[in-house]
């Protein structure tokens, strides 16, 4: 645990010693109660549970067999979800192992739990994908609550035949989609060999399968008779149609454009010698800047407040020399954007809530879905589906035509001009951001974790004057997920065509997120009726013209 360090999904190790002969761990405490009671009490996981909690898991299994740990103890009592954000934890790292080479364990030696550790295992010997057959069998006993006996017998596995039979065990109305059982049964092979051998693997397969969307959330009914619908082209793909980003069929109405004046903050990290060697020392630099923009009135006192950010030519994702940097932000590519206007802040939960209150055009939009609440805090808990939603309702009753930004607008808007990590410069610290103060990027030393969100302009803002781009609140962005940039549009439109159409884009980092999620070209996915405490938005406006 030690080799693990920090990870916001497993606990974390304070101390270790011995006495009397008996070793003691001192770790961080999580309050919440294991899946396995979850079970007891709520019953069995549909589908839609199921990829929750591997879209949650194979992430965390990646990272730690990636520092070459392997659990070896993985099922339901293991897995925590705690309760001040609903989030997986993996405990219990009691009969963990740090691998050598490929074997990783004297063969004999007998550790995990029977019911679902695999064959090799039980003979002394394992591999990442042993971990991954003890996720598998995790997920079919959630989905079935049928558990291993006292006795050793197990109605789940058929003797006969050597198998796993948990679809004959399915509880009546659940189904799960072949794509889904597919990656279960690859999961569940005997041999290692036959199984995915990472968890990376897995997370890319399950990636480019369709998410169930709920009956609550209809995908194809038309929009108002005020809006003319400019189709998102079709994907190849068995997921339902994609909203529409509507389009308003009045003019862009005048409006009247004010200047506002702020302070940018810049850190510059200095190495200055020393009688013990380099001292690292952040140093912070202010400048006044000024921006343009318009006062959008929802009503009620309630306002909106749009900034305007000027056109040009940026690069867009990170070089390979950042640190943090993932292979899904290459290559870098030259973008060329026109002008638009985005919102100066987050949306708020006043303005959700004046909002929400309009005509519905599409989807049910609850009034109050935050966690943390704030009239000026951001909202939250809002799902791709939602932030569409809000946009439509608010083209309708302003006559403009707002949307959500496409993630190249998003990624140009946070840089500000610049191509460093984050606006601020090479690093970040919690002074000037909202993420968890207890992980590092580069030379900035811990700060605060806040475990929740802020309210809206409490931190200085980037070059154009829009605040929280880093930190706060993840931002959804219209575009469907790609792995990478390879054939991006070079114009900063959408880009809806290819990729996996189940999977919405989300860009900045949150309150619960390691600095280096924060970083101006981090990029995560996620399906668009997910609705987390982490996850917000901000709306776009093109320039008119443009």
């Amino acid at each position: 645990m030690q080799k693990l360090g920090d990870h916001p999904q497993i606990p974390t190790l304070f101390a270790y010693f011995e006495e009397n002969n008996y070793l003691y761990l001192i770790q961080q405490f999580i309050p919440g109660e294991d899946l396995l009671n979850e079970l007891k009490k709520q019953g069995t996981f549909d589908q839609t549970k199921i990829r929750e909690l591997l879209n949650e898991l194979l992430p965390i299994l990646q990272f730690i067999h990636d520092n070459k740990v392997i659990h070896r103890d993985l099922k339901p009592d293991n897995i925590m979800r705690r309760q001040v954000d609903g989030k997986l934890i993996l405990i219990d790292f009691g009969v963990a192992k740090q691998k050598g080479g490929t074997l990783l364990t004297q063969q004999g030696t007998t550790v995990g739990t029977p019911g679902y550790a695999p064959i090799e295992q039980m003979n002394g010997v394992t591999y990442p994908a042993s971990d991954l057959y003890s996720l598998g069998v995790t997920c079919i006993r959630l989905m079935t609550g049928c558990l291993r006996k006292l006795d050793g017998s197990d109605e789940l596995f058929n003797h006969l035949e050597g198998g796993w039979a948990w679809r004959d065990k399915l509880p009546s109305g659940i189904t799960v989609t072949t794509e889904l059982g597919d990656i279960l049964d690859k999961l569940l092979q005997d041999y290692a060999k036959q199984r995915y051998q990472s968890a990376a693997e897995v997370l890319s397969v399950l990636r480019q399968q369709p998410t169930p969307i709920p009956p609550s959330q209809p995908a194809t009914q038309p929009l108002g008779t005020t809006i003319i619908v400019n189709p998102i082209p079709s994907v190849k793909s068995p997921t339902p149609p994609t909203p529409s980003i509507p389009t308003i069929v009045t003019p862009q109405a005048n409006f009247q454009l004010k200047t506002f004046g702020f302070e940018v903050v810049t850190l510059k990290v200095v190495e200055q010698p020393g009688f013990w060697g380099n001292k690292t020392t952040i140093e912070t630099y202010k400048n006044r800047a000024q921006a343009n923009y318009f006062v959008e009135d929802l009503g009620g006192g309630i306002t909106l407040e749009m900034v305007e950010i000027s056109g040009g030519r940026f690069t867009m994702g990170s070089p390979a020399s950042e640190a943090g940097r993932k292979d899904n932000e290459s290559p870098q590519h030259e973008v060329t954007i026109s002008p638009f206007f985005m919102g100066k802040f987050t949306v708020t939960q006043a303005q959700w809530q004046a909002v929400a209150s309009l005509p519905k055009i599409k989807t049910d939009l609850k009034s109050d879905p935050s966690n943390f609440k704030g009239k000026n805090q951001p909202v939250e808990r809002v799902s791709w589906y939602g932030a569409v939603e809000f946009c439509a309702r608010l083209s309708q009753k302003s006559g403009r035509t707002y949307r959500l930004p496409s993630e190249t607008e998003w990624e140009y808007a946070c840089r500000a001009g610049t191509t460093t990590p984050f606006h601020f410069g090479q690093t970040i610290t919690t002074d000037l951001a909202n993420y968890n103060g207890n992980y590092t990027y580069g030379s900035a030393p811990k700060g605060k974790y806040r475990e929740q969100t802020t309210e809206v302009g409490t931190f200085s803002p980037n070059a154009f004057g829009l605040y929280d781009m880093h930190g706060n609140v993840w931002e959804w962005c219209a575009d469907v997920w790609h792995e990478n940039y390879n054939s991006a549009p070079a114009n900063g439109s959408v880009w809806s065509a290819g990729g996996d159409n189940s999977i919405r884009i989300l860009r900045g980092g949150s309150w619960y997120d390691f600095p280096r999620s924060c970083r101006s070209a981090d990029r995560v996915g996620f399906g668009p009726d997910y609705d987390y405490d982490f996850s917000g938005f901000r709306v776009l406006l093109s320039s008119p013209g443009s």
